[in-house]
């Protein structure tokens, strides 16, 4: 595994090439707090055995790196980026970049007897095309997921389009999402790496009452934050809400603040 970094909620425009930098899209309706149900029987979302992993469903988090409400598979040859609320101080998010692509990994809370990733989809489909971007459904490893074409302002003031693939995995009271970048994003291949990086993730509800599509709390790997290297990004608020398309740009270097592995 290489290097840790921390990003700011903004940053400066950098892409790989034949990319642009997505713009935020996606905004999410005002969530019902009290209509979170942990008494109902829970049904399952997964076929068992099959990852991302409930952490009830592993024996510690072996070789894992623990960032609060997820563990990571520790994998030879990736980049760590951790996305940061510059307002709050608190991670919001985990880019996992290996070569020219990436993905962004968020959980978050669920109610106990249904799924919400189909309907998380929709959302995210409308928040898409009404900024004039595409948003078509398909199939993939994870189940149901979205190829988007984001546009976004390129440098000399055109505009491009971002491609990124939406997935998602409903588990006990958790949504994962993962968000594919560069080419993963259009390059069933280039994917394989990282879909094997999330089906190993192991996501970590924790018991406490939260409303449905509360972002669940990630915290800094143990020493990252002594090391006292590097230094948060940008500014701004980060929309955290699952039916949203963060702007950030895991392609762009910045600040190392652990070790390498």
């Amino acid at each position: 595994m290489s290097l840790f970094k921390r990003k700011g909620a903004k940053g400066e425009d950098a892409t790989p090439p034949g990319t642009t930098p997505p713009d935020e899209s996606g905004d999410l309706p005002e969530v019902d707090r009290e209509a979170a149900d942990d008494t109902a029987e829970a049904t399952p979302v997964r076929e068992p055995g099959v990852g991302p992993f409930d952490v009830t469903e592993v024996d510690g988090s072996q070789e894992r790196l623990d960032v609060g409400a997820l563990w990571l598979p520790l994998v030879d040859g990736i980049e760590l980026q951790l996305q940061m609320d510059e307002g709050s101080g608190q991670v919001t998010g985990v880019f996992v970049v290996l070569g020219d692509s990436a993905v962004q990994l968020q959980a978050f809370a669920a109610p106990r007897h249904e799924g919400i990733w189909r309907e998380v989809c929709g959302e995210i489909a409308a928040g898409i095309t009404e900024q004039g971007g595409t948003a078509d459904p398909g199939v993939g490893p994870f189940g149901h997921e979205l190829l988007a074409r984001v546009p976004s302002t390129q440098p000399d003031g055109k505009v491009g389009f971002q491609p990124l693939r939406f997935t998602g995995v409903d588990g006990p009271r958790w949504l994962l999402r993962a968000v594919f970048h560069g080419q993963a994003a259009i390059d069933a291949a280039a994917a394989e790496a990282l879909e094997a990086l999330v089906a190993q993730v192991v996501v970590v509800r924790g018991s406490e009452p939260m409303g449905p599509r509360e972002l669940l709390p990630l915290h800094l790997p143990a020493g990252a934050e002594e090391s006292g290297e590097g230094q948060v990004e940008g500014s701004g608020e980060v929309e955290d809400g699952p039916g949203a398309a963060d702007d950030l740009n895991p392609f762009e270097r910045g600040p190392e603040i652990t070790e390498r592995r």
